[in-house]
């Protein structure tokens, strides 16, 4: 681990020197010691970081520096990876003059270049208009492109001199388009357009900036009579009405200040050749707001006014010139209104968060805009005529050598973290502009912009090349995949081998090459995109190829060094080397499957492509002749035909499958070397279990308990692929089967460092032989005896190991391709691999898909739409062709009700992806000008209850059917086809019913959408929204009315645009997500102080490769945020989910599932710091996207529901709080069945407001019902019990004494004399603490004693780790330590 205290730059905030210095960090008894009572609330130096945090906001005005604006460690990706983590030097101060400002001071670090003060500069509200400068150091000029601690004489307190430069053609474009996004700065257009990164953000409509200045408000809300707490009709429970308009609330800084008319280029460009040799560098034509009409001329020197008007040309300077080196300066001097609104304009820019403003690393596109006033803009216009390629104006040479770019990043040097640091951050970058041309390329290929490289070929074959990337569309050409299905294998295929591109990317062998590649689907085409290998055009296939197959396996050759590369891969890809026959019946060793074809470039580089069966093929969905499947893969109705051949494993299935015979290996050994000691003269019965055949009929048992244990385990295996989302995602969802706190949270999901650990404890023997196999390994059969041989034989032999004489298993990805051949002396090898890829295809469904089942119920998968729904899939390795199948397993589950969000999300998933696959053969049919026409038709067809709806043709507005047929069919698209016109509603649900059937084979019997959504319960709005993002369609927000009768839903005036739905490989920094993982694997140990720390580097390496804004950075500021939050630091806590928040919003959508959690922790935090109004509003903001998304009935909604219930409860809204509460009640007594500790939790939730309404018979009758579920489940002396006891007494008397009140005024009439009834306001404290307790974060009050104990209690595990004896049942370990230590 790595100890910052000594390096700790003095813009971090995050890390308070005074806390790391306080706390040595030697061993783990000394910090438990300390921990305890700093997470207690007891402050925890809570001080320090109020006063660090402030100070950073003091000087982020200076420093809108290195951190683009973000006062935190939020460093932009230039940042100083070494300063960190090698090298100890920390930043200093320089000052800087810019002309007419006041000198200024800048924090740097001596690893920034010079490059990134200029950034600086660019960004800064007094210095943003200037882009052609150099930066002076005693008047010698800086390189851009040193590093700051090279340069001579820089220091603490130097002087820098900003110096105006001449202007180049080149830098005066480069003001222009400056000076133009500095005017549309707040001007969401290009995020609704999906252009250049721009993606929108709604946090600050929500929180009125209320979250700046770490916690501290410009008014304080305790004054409970200023909040407004009614929510929208549509949000509260019970409500049927599912609006599309709030999803974009109206920003009001949105509302452009206008500050131009117009600025444009002016007709008169390029200056003739007498203006060039006065200077002339181009003409601008601009309107000022007070209409004034001017001309003006980039010159070397400036700009200035000259005498041209629109018809005639006249380039001498006017009088007067008003000659500014800035465009912004002349432009102040000529129009007072653009002096005003510019400067506001500044001030508003610079106020908004920078993660609301910097670009996203791949773009986000939104499924709805408003109806956006179409402006004049000449940099966009200039972009659409010059067709911009890469990115001409930065780059010399005009376009990229993608191919160069990318091949030359992999070969940086990764001997050290800084090294690797850099290597990463030029991969992720280069993916990154590399996808983004690609899919612009692809959207220009489809819309007909690009020339084919084959013209004369029909539409379908023709190929094209556009800035150094090479695009074929995904139609079966020349009959390439006919064996194997046709066009259906090719549009699967580049998936496939994208796939097989990002694994190999991950294994990442040196010297091994693959193709830049993304897929990209647009307008119902399917587009690959790839860089180009040097030298491959000029050369016919067959003679680059010299590894693999151009025929399928007919001709194979190979090559030494493709072997000795791919041999690298084969451990961590689970590919087995083997030989297959040529069409000479010579055997070629091969170590990928035979279409992989390796070819040396013209820059020798060996190069793999398509790589589309790196994984084994799915025998489930592969009918083979003469060959059998499992039982358990036959009762279900295996093997089905699929569309296409090409049906292949997922590789998290590979990696569970592998792990879970790891298991099977160890136990059998360990049950081996038992019987070995029990009958040490006899070992009769030792081979009988290990025949193979036998063990397979065993096998689905062997699944049954390993998957058993394993889920009892905290470090279970079976979690492994999720470990990164899982352990924050679930922390806010408690399972309960311990008998602590209600929400004691159980996810050892995330694997500690010592993995598996527990399982060697619960099956005797098994630490043996994990030593006997260790030690095999180590020097085979020289010294060991021949029974501990044996044993591993057996075993391995059992399992489909490899080798003999240790545990390896790896899949041959050429069993069953059609047209490969094998040698005859490999047969047993062969079969062996058929039983293996057998095997895999039935733990799938014997193991894989009740797994995800059982994940579902005990609610640690909690998927909320289509998108999350596939994840969860995926992540278990499960294909989305299973869907049919997973959807009837979820419907034989005996606890069905319990899982009907799930079953409904994926009856939702199944049509929406049954309705892409009909529109994207639809779309195919429809000319570019009915493209609206055709879209709402079909939205229609799917969504409307109008009967028949009837396409609108639209109307010829310019057609001359003469002219118009010699042009037909040059653009894929083409074809003035109008067949798309005669779709019905009935005819589209037939299709998609057919469709469902034969792609899924699941039974749908529904002939309207309404019958659907009557029949499974789902919403038109969420359909909709399912559907636009899987096609990529973008429609008007406005309220659509779905159940007329009378006219359809859709006019072609409400579909504004269709964008790309694109694939891409998207590179992970790998010591960023060490340090996260192990930063998790802390915090799980109740080493909050340690894991922060860890998690705080994580997020510096983070940033340093992935720049400011990712997915990633997200999960990491979450997790940072619950920890401050744990150990008091309220106001960080709200600083960094405030980040999380935002960044979700960006990278991944403004609806997406995460950005509602998101939501929900930052009202959590909000709360906290006292700011009660926001928090309502968060919260009601998180549940109309959550109604939105998936509707009122999901186990989420009941969390969600608490929490808004609860903070009502505290401003005294009661009744409003019931129906939330009451709601919230109901949920979760469905999905968690009514004896649940949740259930309890709930009806003493109620009782409370009940309580406070002074409704007492309501309240005991709520209370009794949680007291019953804790007396039966925790027993009666359990703590809880015992509280509710108490309360119920208390209530009893309550409700008593206001009953003797009663009577009293019934006897006396108007002078009984009343006894005051005490009506009791919740207190902020207890509210806080039930909203803790229902977040899944508990505080636990230490004492001394305790303390104690947890030391000794930690020094006798380590001892027992140690010693490796620990003999612990594994169901104690977490709940020890969760009873002392708060759980995240």
């Amino acid at each position: 681990m790595v100890s910052k205290t000594d390096d700790i730059p003095a813009s971090v905030p995050h890390c308070n020197p005074v806390d790391l210095a306080d706390e040595p960090l030697n061993g783990a008894q000394e910090s438990s010691k300390t921990r305890p009572k700093k997470s207690c609330g007891c402050g925890h130096g809570a001080e320090t970081a109020m006063v660090n945090g402030d100070s950073c906001h003091e000087h982020t005005d200076e420093a809108e520096s290195k951190h683009v604006g973000s006062s935190e460690a939020e460093r932009e990706e230039d940042s100083n990876e070494q300063e960190v983590i090698v090298i100890q030097d920390t930043g200093f101060t320089v000052k800087i003059q810019a002309p007419g400002t006041e000198p200024f001071d800048l924090q740097v670090s001596p690893q920034e270049m010079v490059q990134e003060i200029h950034q600086v500069l660019i960004d800064r509200e007094d210095t943003c208009h200037r882009t052609c400068f150099s930066l002076q150091l005693d008047g010698n000029v800086l390189d851009n492109f040193s590093e700051l601690k090279s340069i001579e004489g820089l220091q603490e307190g130097s002087l820098l001199k900003v110096v105006e430069e001449p202007y180049t053609v080149r830098e005066a474009r480069i003001h222009v388009r400056h000076i133009r996004d500095l005017l549309k700065s707040l001007d969401p257009s290009d995020a609704y357009n999906g252009v250049d990164c721009n993606s929108l953000s709604f946090l600050s409509i929500f929180t009125d900036g209320d979250l700046g200045d770490s916690g501290k408000r410009k008014k304080r809300g305790n004054d409970l009579e200023q909040i407004d707490c009614t929510p929208p009709e549509h949000i509260l429970p019970g409500s049927k009405d599912r609006p599309l308009v709030p999803l974009q609330p109206l920003n009001k800084d949105w509302k452009p200040m206008q500050c131009l008319k117009v600025l444009t280029m002016s007709g008169w460009n390029p200056p003739p050749g007498n203006r060039k040799m006065h200077g002339d560098l181009m003409y601008l034509y601009i309107v000022t707001v007070e209409e004034r009409h001017v001309s003006i001329t980039a010159s070397t020197r400036g700009f200035y006014l000259n005498q041209s008007t629109t018809y005639t040309f006249n380039p001498k300077p006017a009088n007067p010139s008003f000659l500014s080196h800035s465009l912004v300066e002349l432009l102040s001097q000529i129009s007072p209104a653009f002096k005003k609104n510019f400067t506001a304009l500044q001030k508003k820019r610079v106020q908004r968060h920078p993660f609301e403003r910097i670009a996203t690393p791949f773009q986000v596109y939104s499924w709805t805009a408003p109806q956006i006033d179409h402006a004049m803009d000449c940099v966009r216009a200039e972009d659409a005529y010059t067709s911009r390629l890469g990115y001409e104006e930065h780059i010399p040479g005009q376009t990229r050598d993608w191919n160069e770019e990318l091949q030359t990043t992999r070969e940086l040097s990764r001997k050290n973290l800084p090294e690797r640091l850099l290597r990463e951050r030029a991969i992720f970058k280069v993916h990154s502009d590399f996808t983004a041309a690609a899919t612009r390329g692809a959207m220009a290929v489809i819309d007909g912009n690009v020339m084919a490289i084959n013209p004369g070929e029909e539409t379908r074959m023709q190929m094209f090349i556009w800035n150094n990337i090479f695009f074929s569309l995904g139609f079966d050409v020349r009959d390439h995949y006919r064996e194997l299905g046709g066009d259906a294998a090719a549009h699967a295929a580049p998936t496939n081998d994208l796939n097989g591109v990002r694994a190999y990317g991950a294994v990442d062998v040196e010297g091994l090459y693959t193709l830049g590649t993304v897929v990209v689907d647009y307008r119902g085409y399917r587009v690959t995109a790839q860089s180009i290998i040097p030298g491959i055009l000029e050369r016919e296939q067959e003679q680059s190829v010299i590894y693999g197959s151009i025929d399928f396996g007919k001709t194979v050759v190979s090559h030494n060094k493709y072997l000795e590369l791919l041999e690298k891969t084969s451990r961590p890809l689970k590919v087995q080397k083997h030989n297959v026959l040529n069409e000479k019946n010579e055997s070629v060793e091969l170590c990928s499957s035979v279409e992989c074809k390796g070819i040396i470039g013209n820059d020798g580089r060996h190069y793999i492509l398509d790589l589309l069966r790196t994984f084994p093929p799915d025998l489930n969905f592969l009918p083979v002749d003469g060959e059998e499947l499992p039982p358990e893969s036959k009762h279900l109705g295996f093997p089905r035909q699929h569309r296409h051949r090409l049906a292949c494993l997922r590789q998290e299935l590979i990696e569970a499958f592998v792990e879970h015979r790891y298991l099977l290996f160890m136990k059998m050994a360990a049950l081996q070397l038992m019987q070995q000691k029990a009958n040490k003269d006899t070992k009769t019965d030792t081979p009988a279990i290990m025949d193979v055949s036998t063990e397979d009929k065993a096998e689905p048992n062997h699944t049954q308990t390993t998957t058993e244990e394993s889920s009892h385990t905290p470090d279970a295996s079976t979690g492994q692929t999720e470990n990164s989302t899982a352990s924050e995602e679930n922390s806010s969802k408690p399972v309960t089967n311990g008998p602590l706190e209600p929400t004691a949270t159980h996810n050892g999901k995330c694997k500690s460092p010592l993995e598996g650990k527990d399982l060697e404890e619960s099956i005797p023997g098994l630490a043996q032989a994990k030593e006997l196999a260790e030690t095999l390994v180590a020097e085979v059969g020289s010294g060991i005896d021949s029974k501990s041989c044996e044993v591993v034989l057996n075993a391995c032999q059992a399992v489909g190991s490899i080798s003999n004489t240790s545990f390896d298993i790896r899949f041959n990805p050429d069993i069953f391709s059609p047209g490969v051949r094998f040698p005859e002396e490999t047969t047993d090898d062969v079969q062996k691999q058929k039983q293996l890829l057998k095997d895999a295809a039935s733990f799938l469904l014997s193991c894989q898909i009740p797994s995800l089942v059982k994940d579902c119920l005990d609610h640690s998968a909690l998927p909320m739409d289509g998108a999350t729904f596939a994840e969860t899939l995926h992540q278990r390795g499960i294909n989305i062709r299973y869907l049919g199948t997973v959807l009837e397993f979820l419907d034989k589950t005996s606890a069905k009700a319990q899982l009907e969000h799930i079953y409904r999300i994926g009856i939702m998933e199944l049509i929406t992806r049954c309705a892409k696959h009909i529109f994207k053969t639809y779309l195919q049919g429809v000319e570019l000008s009915a493209l609206s026409a055709a879209v709402s038709h079909f939205l229609n067809c799917f969504l409307s209850s109008f009967a028949d709806a009837v396409a609108h043709l639209p109307p010829d507005e310019l057609v001359s059917r003469r002219k118009n047929r010699k042009r037909r069919n040059r653009v894929p698209g083409g074809g003035d086809n109008t067949a798309w016109a005669s779709l019905t509603p009935s005819e589209l649900w037939k299709n998609i019913a057919t469709e469902a059937q034969s792609y899924y084979h699941f039974t749908i019997q529904c002939e309207s959408v309404d019958q659907v959504v009557e029949k499974y319960g789902l919403q038109k709005t969420t359909l909709l929204r399912e559907i636009s993002i899987k096609t990529g369609i973008q429609i008007l927000i406005k309220e659509y009315n779905f159940d007329s009768r009378h006219k359809p839903a859709f006019t072609e005036e409400d579909i504004l645009n269709i964008f790309p739905v694109v694939k891409y490989v998207n590179p992970k920094a790998s010591d960023a997500f060490h340090f996260f993982q192990s930063g998790q694997a802390k915090v799980q140990q109740g080493f909050l102080k340690e894991g922060c720390e860890l998690i705080n580097e994580a997020l510096n390496l983070f940033n340093n490769v992935y720049g400011p804004m990712h997915v990633e950075i997200c999960a990491c500021l979450r997790l940072l945020a619950r920890l401050n939050y744990i150990m008091g630091d309220h106001p960080e806590a709200l600083s960094n989910q405030q980040k999380a928040v935002l960044m979700s919003e960006r990278v991944l959508g403004i609806e997406h599932p995460n950005t509602i959690q998101e939501y929900m922790h930052l009202a959590l935090y909000c709360f906290a710091n006292g700011q009660l109004s926001t928090a309502l509003r968060l919260l009601y903001r998180a549940r109309y996207l959550m109604l939105l998304v998936t509707g009122e009935d999901h186990p989420e909604m009941a969390l969600l529901d608490s929490n808004i219930g609860l903070v009502l409860h505290g401003v005294m809204e009661y009744d409003l709080s019931l129906r939330f509460l009451e709601n919230a009640l109901t949920i979760n007594t469905k999905y968690h069945g009514a004896r649940s500790l949740k259930v309890a939790l709930s009806h003493h939730l109620v009782a409370k407001v009940y309580e406070s309404k002074a409704e007492f018979r309501s309240a005991l009758q709520h209370e009794k019902e949680g007291y019953t579920i804790y007396k039966n489940q925790m027993g009666e002396t359990h703590e809880k019990t015992k509280e509710s006891s108490e309360y119920l007494k208390y209530l009893t008397q309550q409700a008593v004494a206001l009953q003797r009140t009663m009577n009293e005024i019934y006897k006396n009439g108007s002078n009984a004399s009343i006894m005051p009834v005490k009506f009791t306001a919740p207190s902020m404290a207890s509210v806080l603490e039930q909203l803790n307790i229902i977040n899944g974060i508990i505080f636990i009050p230490l004492s001394q004693k305790d303390l104690e104990n947890l030391k000794s209690e930690v020094q006798r595990r380590q001892q027992l780790q140690e010693l490796g004896k620990s003999k612990e049942s594994t169901e104690e370990r977490p709940l020890e330590l969760e009873d002392k230590i708060p759980v995240d």
